[in-house]
């Protein structure tokens, strides 16, 4: 088996590749080996033969500091290193000190500066919306900033004294309202943070043909940071694509110096052109228009606090975050991490009642990241199927007309037998 690689900017997969995997905490022991048993499936299905994938397991989690006394282990970072391309189930978050979250520290070691949230609705899965089919975006959420970065002290600590002290003395800063019991927490937002994220959300939208990528902020508020990050995505716009987009910034310009309808016909024009529009929007807004008007978006490229409730909220608008896939990738680089994007759920652990579909869904996003996109559609094609006559586990089928409930690996020997 051999290993993926990146050669002059673009990825190499060969056609037997090994691929490092975290099986979880949790409901990850049931999930993982339904999902890898489907996904053997599609790739002999796709491909009889000629292209497989080698599963090898690297340790994270509860499973690690059982086996290691480690929850992250440096040999599970050289394979992600070595191996570019992995996948992962849910993970404990380890209690007390040390590491505050197993899945950040996976993304910040490794400068997985992307979050690929990918967002639509599957005919069958019962979604709170008069309209789900309308939903279909893609989440950008920059992934190694914003108070995810982790710089913050706690109240009645020295360190949140010393820092309240070089605020009021050295900055000048007389807002903190309540001093003495503050705690205090850093957002770092850089301009190249910033740049590479919009880019690849701009790159994304060219490659998949569609057509608006929205810098989703709060630079109403956050003059610097969240508006630094609307400011500086619009000029990698308008500077690196500036034949490819065309920006709100742009039209109201254009409005300002022509009047509005030279600057309504700049945008048709661009629109029938197949340039991909970038705008903007405010968060809060944003999140209101989502259910108004969901069509009206495509690629969202935003910070991460945003992006965490963005991605949770879109998730919900059809069926939960039970079919919600997640990618974490350096483009630059080539290294990505697929992933599960709910939790270990210790309440149904064990039980063979668990919705495989998130990690499931995140494996097809592997494979299309890989190259491997009819395997993938096999794969996507067959959850289609399955739930449009209501066969899903419980979470999903309890809502569907007539649903049939399944267990964990009742549904995976049915979707293989639908590949």
């Amino acid at each position: 088996m051999s290993k993926v690689y990146m050669e002059n900017g673009k990825l190499v997969v060969p056609d037997q590749v090994t691929i490092p995997f975290i099986e979880g905490d949790g409901v990850g022991a049931e999930i993982t080996p339904v999902c890898q048993q489907i996904v053997n499936a599609a790739v002999e299905a796709a491909y009889h033969g000629k292209r497989s994938i080698e599963w090898k397991e690297v340790l994270a989690g509860g499973k690690a500091f059982q086996q290691t006394g480690e929850w992250l282990p440096e040999a599970t970072m050289d394979a992600f290193r070595e191996y570019l391309v992995g996948i992962k189930g849910p993970l404990t978050t380890p209690v007390g000190g040390g590491i505050r979250s197993l899945n950040v520290a996976l993304r910040q070691t490794l400068d997985l500066y992307v979050c690929l949230r990918p967002v639509r609705w599957f005919k069958g899965v019962v979604s709170p919306l008069k309209e789900p089919e309308k939903v279909d975006m893609h989440i950008f959420r920059e992934n190694t900033e914003d108070i995810y970065a982790g710089i913050e002290w706690e109240q009645g600590t020295p360190e949140a004294k010393k820092f309240y002290a070089f605020l009021r003395d050295e900055m000048g800063v007389t807002k903190v309202r309540f001093p003495e019991t503050s705690s205090f927490g850093v957002k770092p937002v850089s301009k190249e943070g910033t740049q590479r994220l919009v880019r690849s959300a701009i790159e994304y939208a060219l490659i998949h043909k569609l057509s608006s990528v929205t810098l989703v902020h709060k630079g109403n508020i956050m003059k610097f940071t969240e508006g630094g990050f609307k400011r500086w995505g619009y000029e990698v716009a308008e500077t690196e694509f500036a034949e490819q987009t065309f920006t709100m910034n742009q039209y109201e310009q254009l409005k300002k110096d022509l009047g509005e309808e030279s600057a309504k016909a700049e945008l048709a024009k661009a629109i029938n052109g197949g340039k991909v529009i970038v705008k903007d929007c405010i968060a809060d807004a944003f999140l209101q228009n989502t259910l108004l008007i969901p069509e009206e978006y495509s690629v969202i490229a935003t910070l991460n606090l945003n992006g965490d409730y963005i991605s949770d909220q879109l998730a919900a608008m059809v069926g939960g975050i039970g079919i919600a896939p997640g990618a974490n990738i350096n483009y630059q680089t080539g290294h990505a991490i697929f992933e599960a994007t709910h939790g270990t759920a210790p309440n149904i652990a064990g039980k063979n009642v668990v919705n495989p579909c998130s990690l499931l869904l995140s494996s097809v996003m592997m494979l299309e990241y890989l190259g491997w996109k009819e395997a993938a559609s096999l794969i996507t094609n067959a959850l289609e199927e399955a739930f449009s006559k209501g066969q899903a586990t419980n979470d999903l089928a309890r809502f569907m007309p007539n649903g049939q409930a399944l267990s964990t690996t009742e549904f995976g020997q049915l979707i293989v037998g639908l590949l």
